[in-house]
């Protein structure tokens, strides 16, 4: 399975991780690499969750020209 992890810096220092396809999985560190492993370890968390719990498939984006 693959998913997109975002990190970025945080104001009051640290960095912010989140996974944008799975609501609630989040994760902050002092560094970069941190937060990358803390993420990883949330996601792993996140996933053992019941099957109803997780998310469903992908919303589609569909442009409609009236």
């Amino acid at each position: 399975m693959k998913l997109v992890v975002m990190i970025e810096p945080c104001e009051e220092g640290g960095f912010h991780a989140w996974v944008p396809s799975l609501p609630g999985c989040h994760s902050e560190s002092e560094t970069e690499a941190e937060a990358l492993r803390n993420i990883q370890e949330a996601i792993e968390l996140y996933l053992e969750t019941d099957d109803e719990q997780l998310p469903g498939p992908p919303a589609k984006k569909i442009e409609v020209a009236f």
